[in-house]
């Protein structure tokens, strides 16, 4: 335990984020001081919002900066501590960045039971991702019985739990994936009422046949074209849930806003954003029901783990923007 192997943003990317985006670099693992504990990462999280990260310019959060670390969460094991809320062999959750060992105070870690769930669970479904898919629907999108609720990235890691919350609330939902073997997933494995692949062509006809009364949620992931399919399909009083868009994260010519939005006016609908960290303080109590729902088999964890360590990352976010992941995208350290 000498080395410390750190993937650092070394210039901000154009498009896609290339290998030269990246320096990789090994460094003496750190010591905790009075009050601190050395965490040696096992899992790194993958998400679309690091593409946003990278950029210059104001956001919900600060960029990533040249030569620091990238920002990830993480899930790890305690290996020394001089904390006693964080003795030696605790696994927790925490924002330490893509590198094999982090040093932290203990602000904003969370201590995870591997016997409750998987490790990687806890960054996917009983983590982040599941909080921003519980707020967003519930408290954003504001489902009642009945609805019908249509998912963008339902194959996703936030939608492929956003669905599932919202037919365990008891709404009709469509999802929308790229594929016939994810869209098979979306139904038959974590029980959407149907899927929608937006590849075959004629989204707009698939939303008419599978959403007859109109839509009265759409949770959007990716934005672009599959935005503009489903703003005209909106039922009165709709809400739009505005999570991420994906689709033009990696726009050369920059993001390009709806073309239908017009149909907000004419069905009296609301289109919102939201951020995750504005609901911090109650991070307990729905992590506490998601975790019920998850141990009576309700909600359902869809993970693709990615071996490779700390060096694989460049590549493994790529697949990210490539669609090659199933639910939440974790690479193993």
């Amino acid at each position: 335990m000498t080395d410390n192997t750190q993937v650092r943003l070394a210039q901000r990317p154009k498009g896609l984020p290339t290998d030269d985006v990246w320096d990789v670099t090994t460094e003496p693992v750190p010591e905790p001081g009075e009050g601190e504990f050395l965490l040696r990462t096992e899992y790194v999280s993958l998400d679309p919002a690091m593409r946003g990260w990278m950029n210059e310019g104001r956001s919900y959060i600060p960029p990533v900066g040249l030569g620091e670390v990238m920002r990830a969460g993480v899930v790890g094991e305690v290996v020394t501590s001089r904390n006693e809320r964080f003795p030696v062999g605790a696994h927790v959750v925490a924002m330490t960045g893509v590198q094999e060992y982090a040093v932290s105070d203990g602000k904003g870690v969370q201590v995870v039971d591997p016997d409750r769930a998987p490790l990687p669970t806890y960054l996917g479904a009983l983590g982040m991702t599941g909080l921003t898919a519980y707020f967003g629907l519930l408290d954003v999108g504001e489902p009642k019985e009945g609805d019908t609720v249509v998912v963008s990235g339902a194959a996703g890691a936030t939608g492929s739990v956003v669905g599932q919350i919202a037919k365990i609330k008891g709404c009709r939902v469509v999802g929308i994936a790229g594929g016939e073997e994810k869209c098979r997933t979306v139904v038959e494995e974590l029980g959407f009422d149907a899927c929608l692949d937006y590849k075959a062509g004629d989204l707009a006809a698939g939303l008419k046949r599978e959403a007859p009364d109109r839509v009265d949620v759409y949770f959007d992931n990716v934005g672009g074209d599959v935005l503009d399919a489903v703003l005209p399909r909106l039922a009165l009083g709709a809400r739009v849930v505005l999570c991420g868009a994906i689709s033009q994260y990696n726009a050369d010519g920059g993001m390009r806003g709806p073309a239908n939005y017009m149909s907000l006016l004419v069905n009296r609908a609301r289109m919102q954003g939201f951020v995750v960290f504005d609901y911090s303080s109650r991070y307990g109590e729905a992590l506490q029901e998601m975790a019920g729902w998850f141990a009576d088999g309700r909600l359902v964890s869809q993970d693709t783990v990615v071996e490779g360590g700390v060096r694989a990352f460049p590549s493994t976010l790529l697949k990210l923007f490539r669609g090659e992941n199933t639910g939440k995208l974790v690479l193993a350290v």
